[in-house]
């Protein structure tokens, strides 16, 4: 249930963080409205996964999958270009987290 509300606090986290420019410095109502619930949503679904996760790990899940897709919601919605060391630095973070979710014995206590 942990990594649900992990997916939950991610999924929170995409939407708000993706609505941030639209919402233009907080002077559009309903992107800002949409930014302030989606991270309220991120951070109550975090609190809970945290209950069983490990900071570090949860953290870490958490920022590798926001990089990358926040990096594939811009470049699909907002025409923002990635270049070579973008995605290979995104891959690396992706190999990382991997590295981490694999072969960690890290464990709350």
């Amino acid at each position: 249930m942990s990594y649900l509300f992990l997916s939950l606090a991610i999924a929170g986290e995409l939407i708000a963080t993706s609505f941030l420019k639209s919402a233009d410095g907080f002077t559009r109502l309903v992107p800002t409205l949409i930014v302030g619930v989606g991270y309220l949503v991120a951070f109550y679904f975090l609190s809970l996964a945290l209950r069983q996760i490990p900071t570090g790990v949860a953290y870490a899940i958490w920022s590798g999958v926001g990089i990358v897709a926040i990096a594939a919601i811009a470049w699909v919605f907002q025409g923002q270009k990635l270049d070579a060391a973008a995605l290979i630095g995104m891959a690396l973070i992706v190999s990382g987290v991997l590295i981490m979710q694999l072969f960690s014995t890290t464990r709350s206590h």
